[in-house]
């Protein structure tokens, strides 16, 4: 997987700092607390313990070695978190565009001396109940990380990970796979046209297609024209055909070394464990070298520089005619410098961040366009650091304009600074983050450690994020322009500043295909006739490789019965506040509060479903009460760990076309705070403000530029939700909530002169959906603050109490579903049932500027408490690892593909970034009739079980326990009651419902697919065109 990183902070923010304990089991000695024994000069196994560090900031201690052989570096975190995590990264800094590291990422993981199968990784998915699986190119290095909450899983995954990344085979026919290759374009024609073909060459066309990723590649290479960074890691797809197999191997023994490797490991094993296995199977076997692998500084400039770029239109952006994107990037200091980086990542959040900041109020607010650069803000994942500032979806005659107005800002903020109130508001949210019990801990301190590392500096000063606070309000103390002074410096008298433009150029898809096409002809006239023949030869080869069983027996495995059998059960209360049902759930939440309430849509009129989403998107942004949306924005960051809406639909567990609609409230909060944040909501119900359409417009745009800057990255989803449109009576609601409906409807209402209409119609959803009468609430707390919270709750019933009001159901077809299973006297849960749906089957085709294609297949099917819903899932899971992603990957070219069983009863197959379009849905009905055939064995079961369990045994946070049962009415005695379906799954019962549901005749279907202009469904007129 390719990613260009982006920044420490975000990473912090995004991420959530400080982790759960998801076994909350008592112990002699805690993990940490052992690991504190450790002495800095103590042996171990070929390592030399350096450093030993209590962070309490983070509930762990550090452990920091180096390999006394290679010198290999190793950070340990011990923690009592049962989720255990490993990961080796190496610096890998290429010197072209061929991305030999990406190549090389997914090459390693295509079979090694001890585990020689073809994609034992890919195979491991389904051997191990891994929580995380994983390998990530970054711009300057390449990771790879596992994580696991069982010991035995842990040592094998452990195993293939080192042969795979110090021994891996290596070959030829792998590197044409998951490389490049020239071959026919039907491998069994030899007359065929010759074409480029490979999974990274289509991934990164897919990467470059999206123009978020094709700004950050630019603005990197040219604000540091003069290293590794000027360069694509990932491989720029007309480069990449350019790379020799040869150049490859050569790069895997020069940077894949232990001399270049950094070791991670965190969680509750014992660290001697982990040492002793990475000794005995890999390090003991080499010898230091010097990897020379560093990055040397960019060279500063004497003067600011500008520059220009292309992209494709996009015919989804809220208005066509300002596609135009501005970027000023400045190049600040070295990352290796923790404080400095910390308040770099602070000072980038009091510029940019929300509707007080300084760039906000000046770039965004006068609506030149339709949001920020996609790149904005601190970036801290390269040697050196950047900020960048900018505006997308604006004028060409306005470019002139947003250059000034970013000068003037910074003159601004260096004259004026940063209220007292903010920079609190922002410290706020870092203790919160710090208390926050988050699942992937261990995954998200790797990512926080790894770019810093990477360049030498110290993980342990990373983690220690109290240290960072306590200096910085000690040097705004010591000097309250401390700031200022920062600002001055980074950017007003910063010279290394570029300016990029990026504007739409109607033949750029056009142009990009030329450019192939000349590549593809170049290396075409050097062929010779014999050349071709033995292509054609190789094509075949690789073919009948691709179609062979592969022996997986050498690779580890974990067993059915190491799955446990029964799952523990989350105690929840029942209770009320006011006439309005609560669920209590105590858990260690570390001294947070989270608040959800359910409201239910069903009183709201048909023609305004559509705005539902666009009214959970304002609602807590528009301002409240005596709060406009500035003063709002400010005290939610005081006194929240923020205050969301959310659209939400929910299939009924036991009958199909019944489902619920509603929206989610979700908040959380230091429990110091709880008084404020009732009264933040309380106000949002009795008094929001949605008549302000300065700023609901701004609010608009940046919405509606979000919703069409994501669909190629996440066409699949948009795929499956509108194949699955008329199979369900719930599906055309999904469609209009969070399909391509509504990517459409926002780029209208963006498009509307007046918002008026739109004004007048906010508060009608406002009166349907904010009613005590139709809403149930749930409360996760320490048990020590469960009752202060219920007490709180209560209040704010109270003070909501005005808004309630009986109102009649839009649809009369109302069944009700006890809130409590073992009490139908209780509250209920009301549901939309449509008993006599009748599904349709349709196939429509959406035209896009992409190079690849987005294909879907759907197919209705049962709900998840139906007997044959366990054998589906596990269906599912085995066609995609033992047939679809080798046809549909290996063969076919996509970056990804498989079949999925949602919990709404449809049977999703998908693909991603995928070149083939109507070809990859013959191979969807192939994957049906090789699980008809019987063609697979106990093994392929047992394995696809594994892969389910993982996936239904994934850790929950705290804050999370209780919210199935809550939403979705999904009881521990149904869960448990569907783990022991999932065992009882055998071969017969999936050949059974392969026949049943999904073979041509039986299936009721629907298909879509995103792509470039496609003749052959043009053709056909059973598809609808959009």
């Amino acid at each position: 997987m390719f990613r260009q990183t982006k920044t420490v902070f975000q990473k912090l923010r995004h991420v959530r700092f400080s982790g759960q304990q998801q076994t909350w089991r008592l112990r002699s000695t805690s993990a940490r607390e052992k690991a504190l024994q450790y002495q800095p000069g103590q042996k171990i196994h070929g390592f030399t313990v350096r450093e030993v560090v209590a962070v309490p900031d983070l509930s762990l201690t550090a452990v920091k070695l180096s390999h006394d052989k290679t010198g290999a570096q190793y950070l340990h975190a011990a923690r009592d978190d049962s989720e255990n995590l490993f990961s080796v990264q190496f610096r890998t800094t290429p010197m072209d565009s061929t991305g030999v590291p990406h190549i090389l990422e997914h090459m390693v993981l295509c079979g090694s001396e001890k585990y020689p199968c073809r994609d034992p990784f890919f195979k491991m998915l389904n051997r191990s109940l891994s929580t995380f699986m994983n390998a990530i190119t970054a711009s300057d290095y390449t990771v790879y990380p596992f994580s696991t909450q069982n010991g035995k899983d842990f040592q094998n995954l452990l195993s293939v990970y080192l042969d795979a990344v110090f021994f891996p085979c290596l070959r030829e026919q792998d590197f044409w796979q998951e490389g490049w290759r020239l071959e026919n374009e039907d491998p069994t024609n030899p007359k065929s046209s010759l074409v480029f073909k490979g999974v990274v060459f289509n991934e990164m066309k897919g990467v470059f297609s999206n123009n978020k990723r094709l700004l950050a590649k630019h603005l990197q290479s040219k604000l540091y024209p003069d290293n590794t960074y000027s360069v694509v890691s990932g491989g720029e797809p007309l480069a990449i055909p350019d790379l020799t197999w040869e150049q490859l191997k050569q790069f895997h023994a020069t940077h894949y070394h232990p001399s270049n490797a950094r070791f991670f490991t965190y969680g509750d094993l014992p660290l001697e464990n982990h040492l002793q296995q990475i000794q005995q199977e890999a390090l003991c076997k080499f010898e230091r070298i010097e990897p020379n692998t560093e990055v040397p500084p960019q060279p500063r400039w004497a003067r600011p520089r500008e520059d220009h770029v292309t992209c494709s239109p996009d015919a989804l952006a809220p208005d066509p005619a300002k596609q135009n994107t501005l970027c000023v990037s400045y190049l600040l200091g070295d990352i290796t410098d923790t404080f400095e980086g910390f308040t770099l990542s602070l000072l980038s959040s009091l510029m940019i961040s929300g509707p007080n900041s300084p760039f906000y109020k000046s770039l965004i607010e006068p609506k030149i366009g339709s949001d920020f650069s996609s790149v904005i803000g601190y970036d801290g994942s390269l040697k050196e650091a950047s900020f960048s500032v900018g505006l997308q979806g604006m004028a060409e005659e306005d470019i002139e304009l947003v250059k000034e107005l970013i000068s003037l800002t910074i003159l601004d903020i260096i004259e004026t600074g940063f209220k007292e109130e903010r920079i609190e508001a922002l410290l706020h949210q870092i203790e919160i983050q710090l208390k926050h019990q988050s699942t992937k801990f261990g995954l998200s301190l790797a990512s926080h450690i790894a770019s810093s590392w990477n360049h030498n500096g110290d993980p342990v000063e990373l983690l220690k994020i109290s240290d960072n606070v306590s200096k910085f309000r000690q040097a705004l103390k010591e000097n309250p322009r401390f700031l200022q002074e920062k600002v001055k410096h980074y950017f007003k008298d910063n010279t290394h500043r570029l300016t990029l433009k990026m504007s739409p150029d109607e033949g750029y898809l056009e142009k990009q295909a030329e450019a192939e096409e000349k590549k593809l002809q170049e290396k075409i006239q050097a062929l010779s006739d014999a050349d071709k023949k033995l292509i054609y030869q190789k094509g075949l080869e690789l073919l009948a490789a691709q179609s062979q069983v592969q022996d997986a027996s050498t690779l580890p495995a974990l067993k059915v019965s190491d799955i446990e059998p029964t799952i523990p059960i989350t105690p929840v209360q029942m209770g009320s506040a006011g006439d309005v049902p609560v669920q209590y759930c105590e858990q260690p939440t570390n001294g947070l509060v989270y608040f959800r309430a359910m409201c239910s849509l069903n009183t709201l009129p048909e023609d305004l479903r559509v705005y539902v989403p666009l009214f959970c998107s304002v609602v807590t942004r528009m301002g409240c009460g005596a709060l406009d949306y500035r003063q709002q924005a400010q005290q939610m960051e005081l006194r929240t760990g923020g205050m969301s809406v959310s659209s939400q639909i929910i299939p009924d567990s036991t009958q199909m076309d019944t489902f619920e609609q509603g929206v989610l409230l979700s908040s959380s909060c230091l429990d110091r705070n709880l008084a404020h944040m009732f009264q933040l909501w309380s106000d949002i119900f009795n008094s929001p403000h949605f008549d302000n359409e300065e700023r609901l417009r701004v609010l608009v745009m940046m919405s509606a530029q979000e919703l069409a800057n994501g669909i190629s990255s996440s066409g699949h989803m948009y795929a499956m939700t509108r194949a699955s449109r008329h199979l369900t009576s719930a599906g055309g609601l999904q469609e209009t909530f969070g399909g391509m409906e509504q990517v459409k409807f926002m780029k209208r209402v963006a498009e509307m002169p007046d918002l008026s209409q739109v004004i007048r119609t906010l508060p009608r959803i406002k009166k349907h959906l904010f009613n005590p009468e139709n809403m149930r609430c749930a409360i996760n707390a320490t048990p020590e603050k469960m009752s202060e919270s219920a007490a709180q709750l209560e209040s704010f019933i109270k003070d909501v109490a005005e808004n309630k009001k009986e109102r009649k159901p839009v649809r009369t077809n109302i069944i009700k579903k006890p809130l409590d299973p073992v009490d139908d006297s209780g509250p209920f849960r009301n549901l939309i049932t449509e008993p006599n749906l009748q599904p349709c089957q349709m196939k429509t085709f959406f035209q896009m500027p992409f190079p690849v294609n987005f294909v879907s297949e759907c197919i209705r099917t049962v709900p998840f408490c139906h007997q044959d819903y366990a054998s589906l899932s596990i269906l599912a899971r085995m066609m995609t690892a033992k047939f679809l992603h080798g046809e549909i990957r290996e063969k076919g070219g996509a970056y990804g593909g498989g079949a999925n069983m949602g919990g709404g009863g449809v049977f999703s197959f998908y693909s991603y970034r995928d070149p083939n379009s109507v070809q990859t849905l013959s191979a969807f009905h192939k994957g049906v009739e090789w699980v008809k055939s019987g063609q697979f064995s106990q093994q392929d079961v047992d394995e696809a079980k594994l892969s389910v369990f993982s996936l239904v045994d994934s850790p929950v946070a705290p804050s999370n326990k209780g919210m199935g049962r809550f939403l979705s009415g999904i009881t521990d005695e149904m869960k448990q009651s569907h783990r022991e379906k999932l065992f009882a799954v055998d071969q017969k019962s999936l050949v059974d419902v392969a026949e049943r549901y999904l073979s041509v005749g039986q299936r009721t279907r629907g298909v879509a697919i995103l792509g470039p202009e496609n003749d052959t469904i043009k053709k056909d007129p059973s598809w609808i065109l959009e």
